[in-house]
């Protein structure tokens, strides 16, 4: 077998050209995968499939399989993400805008980026738009009484949190207003066992408040009973956040007993204790938490 010999400077121009016709053919690669979600995010891009009734179903099974641990079974909010189903959208509520807040998440916050087929990604918008409501005009209450009744007679703040205010029993509100529905804030205020309760006969609790808010009482032996929130259980332990707001390490060991019960600790606000002029009062101060702006 024979080994063709070349000079040294044509060995050089060979390797040269080899090595520009490598990165040459990896910008072709780059540039090809990035073209087509290049298009498809285009500020002005509207969604191919809306409206298709197959593309709907997909984008329902896409969304219960991908998307509902966050933001609940019918997309009416879950525990960690917001209502996609009220037509707010603090991140954009163009096609194009949600198709980038899918794909590429919202940096800060607990929605990551997700690496769906670009028909994926329309399919699952096809299935919001048709799942969405119109958005409901401003509450007739007053913001400011709201807010005194947050912090004051009503004691919302002893156990949620405001912009780094409050309490931490409850879940944090300072984006409740982009994040929930009005009708879904007065369930909450009127009836906030309704979801937990609802949630005994689904093992997958797919109504999208999660089982961290249903109350739980640890019976030590001696019998002192600790009431509030578990943040973390397992076989052996348990972490509770009480009413005292101060949290609590127990062994399982050394207690008699750990009730789980499905309702909430917040209690239901009834006409007695939260009439329909201040309920209106709230609701207005509720809406207008957007966020830290």
């Amino acid at each position: 077998m024979f080994r063709v010999l070349y000079p040294a400077a044509t060995v050089v121009r060979l390797a040269l050209a080899r090595r520009n016709r490598l990165i040459l053919s990896a910008a072709l690669i780059c540039l090809s995968a990035f073209t087509v979600p290049a298009r498809a995010q285009q500020a002005d891009a509207k969604n191919p499939l809306d409206g298709n009734p197959a593309a709907i179903r997909e984008g329902s099974s896409l969304f219960r399989a991908n998307c509902s641990p966050c933001h609940g079974f019918n997309a009416r909010g879950g525990g960690r993400g917001p209502d996609l189903t009220s037509g707010l959208w603090i991140h954009g509520g163009s096609d194009a805008a949600i198709f980038r807040t899918i794909g590429q998440g919202v940096p800060g916050t607990e929605m990551p980026a997700n690496q769906f087929e670009d028909s994926e990604t329309w399919a699952l918008i096809a299935y919001l738009r048709s799942v969405s409501v119109k958005p409901a005009g401003p509450v007739a209450g007053d913001r400011a009484r709201g807010e005194r009744l947050f912090w004051g007679k009503s004691a919302c703040g002893q156990c949620h949190m405001v912009k780094g205010r409050g309490g931490r029993l409850g879940p944090e509100l300072t984006r409740v207003g982009v994040a929930r529905s009005v009708e879904y804030l007065t369930e909450s205020i009127r009836t906030p066992d309704k979801e937990l309760s609802l949630s005994t006969s689904d093992p997958n609790n797919h109504y999208g408040i999660p089982l961290e808010y249903e109350t739980v009482t640890a019976v030590t032996r001696d019998g002192q009973r600790i009431v509030g929130v578990a943040k973390n259980e397992d076989a052996f332990s348990l972490q509770l956040l009480g009413r005292d707001d101060q949290f609590h390490l127990f062994l399982k060991k050394d207690l008699s007993e750990v009730l789980h019960e499905r309702r909430s600790l917040m209690p239901a606000y009834t006409e007695q204790m939260l009439n329909h002029d201040e309920l209106q009062d709230l609701l207005a101060f509720l809406t207008s938490l957007r966020g830290w702006e």
